[in-house]
């Protein structure tokens, strides 16, 4: 890939880099650094109007066709955004899920009308979303989900649990996959459903973190309904959906996520030398130093094939290399602290990015996953055994 940044490219960077800088240093102040690894539901009003902002000046959905919101714009322009956000200490995106999960698979996969309906107000950032994907028994086997959706007339009847719902507290809607058809094997019979969470049948209930905070949740549905018109594609074909929305987290969203290790651990290093480095928390720290940068020019590698559409090997050892890097640089923020970080400060950020970052090496696939993954269908070595 071609990293010289063309004209248009260096004063795109500059228009992204002054709206930020002011807004940021403006009305939003209060809101730059928060919502976070540990920190999802600080200042959640004020961040929503952060949001509602960005969608008003036109910087969400970015890569989404123009005829849908969206700017257009392609991965280099993308790169661009994130690493400015991430320069000016942008805040945790609440509108995350749907402009990078839901957006995109209905631009792929819905129908005119579920576009029109449901596309706009995600890019304005006025209906957040969360994933019902995990459930008690269906997590990195994903195939496996036991909620269910019973046709009835012209809408579907659900009934079912799911758990680990990022934001399920604040969102309007919830994608689901619900199993359609019970008589299929699992693969099948599953359906791909937009579920609204304001109404009767649906019980959030919150799942509080050795962090303190709940940005987690149980999804209890129990009767609650959607119009069968809210299916995305096609009825019991939800598999192949639910496996196009997962691809979607593989993007040039890395490259900001790089930019943010990189000043957490800028971070760690000025509380390091306040409490006294020595030659073995030197080490450590040049080596994450290191892994930053590694991560951030596997990531550049992996753009020419995002950019295709293909979810290559690149961008299967993303989630794996990322995950347990930041799992490291956690580590390091208490060490750096010394004997202060055994007494928990809720205030203390080093603290909460430890507890936050033992969660990286699990959701979104865990570690273990990840490596079967890369070791079946990447290197094509020999099939775990099954039991």
């Amino acid at each position: 890939m071609d990293l010289t940044e063309s004209t248009d490219a260096a004063a795109f960077r500059a228009e992204a880099r002054t709206w930020l800088t002011d807004r940021l240093r403006g009305e939003f102040a209060a809101v730059r650094g928060r919502g976070g690894p540990g920190d999802e539901g600080a200042l959640f009003d004020e961040r929503l109007a952060w949001e509602r902002a960005l969608g008003d000046a036109g910087w969400t959905c970015l890569s989404w066709p123009t005829r849908y919101g969206g700017r257009g714009v392609g991965l280099a322009e993308q790169v661009i955004f994130y690493e400015e956000y991430a320069r000016a200490d942008g805040p945790g995106r609440v509108g995350l899920v749907g402009e990078g999960l839901i957006g995109p698979t209905i631009v792929h996969f819905g129908s005119h009308e579920q576009r029109e309906r449901f596309l706009p107000p995600i890019v304005r950032g006025e209906e957040l979303w969360c994933q019902g994907y995990s459930e008690p028994d269906a997590g990195s086997d994903l195939a496996n989900v036991a909620t269910r959706a019973e046709r009835d007339g012209d809408e579907w009847v659900i009934t079912g649990q799911k758990v680990w719902t990022s934001l399920a507290q604040w969102a309007d809607w919830c994608f689901v996959l619900a199993r359609s058809n019970r008589d299929a094997p699992k693969h099948r019979g599953i359906s791909y459903l937009l579920v609204p969470m304001d109404q009767p049948g649906i019980e959030i209930r919150p799942i509080r973190q050795i962090t303190g905070t709940s940005e987690f949740n149980e999804v209890f549905f129990d009767g609650a309904r959607t119009p069968v018109a809210n299916t995305v594609g096609e009825i019991d074909g939800g598999w192949k959906v639910a496996m196009g929305t997962l691809a979607f987290e593989r993007g040039a969203l890395t490259l900001g996520q790089q930019l943010t290790f990189a000043r957490e651990l800028d971070e760690i290093v000025a509380i390091a030398r306040r409490s006294g480095i020595h030659p073995a928390l030197r080490q450590r720290l040049a080596d994450a130093w290191i892994r930053t940068r590694i991560m951030r020019y596997h990531a550049l590698r992996s753009l020419p094939a995002l950019e295709r559409g293909a979810v290559t090997r690149e961008t299967a050892v993303s989630k794996l290399f990322w995950a347990s890097l930041h799992r490291d640089v956690g580590e390091l923020a208490l060490e750096a602290l010394g004997t202060s970080g055994a007494v928990f400060d809720d205030h203390e950020l080093a603290q909460r990015l430890f507890l936050f970052t033992r969660a990286d090496t699990i959701y979104g696939g865990s570690n273990q996953i990840q490596r079967n993954i890369i070791g079946e269908q990447i290197l094509a070595l020999p099939r775990e055994p099954r039991p």
